[in-house]
């Protein structure tokens, strides 16, 4: 996967960010890398590798909620 000049320029200008052409060159590159990377990626076949850590997002917050203040708030 590829990105061009143009998706570059679109996307900084949402941003608001005022980017060169050297800039956008060195973007460019380093994106199509990721990208390229990501697509290497989708190609292994991980159907018989099981997950090291499967922890939903749910497990994830009841973990975080347990967890109590025990000192106060002393800055007010």
């Amino acid at each position: 996967m590829s990105i061009t000049h143009d998706e570059i320029k679109k996307i900084a200008h949402l941003a608001r960010i005022k980017i060169t052409e050297e800039e956008a060159d060195a973007t460019i590159k380093k994106l199509s890398g990721i990208l390229n990377l990501i697509e290497d990626m989708k190609k292994v076949d991980t159907t018989n590798i099981s997950p090291m850590a499967n922890r939903s997002l749910k497990d994830s917050v009841k973990i975080l909620s347990q967890k109590k203040i025990k000192e106060k708030n002393y800055k007010k």
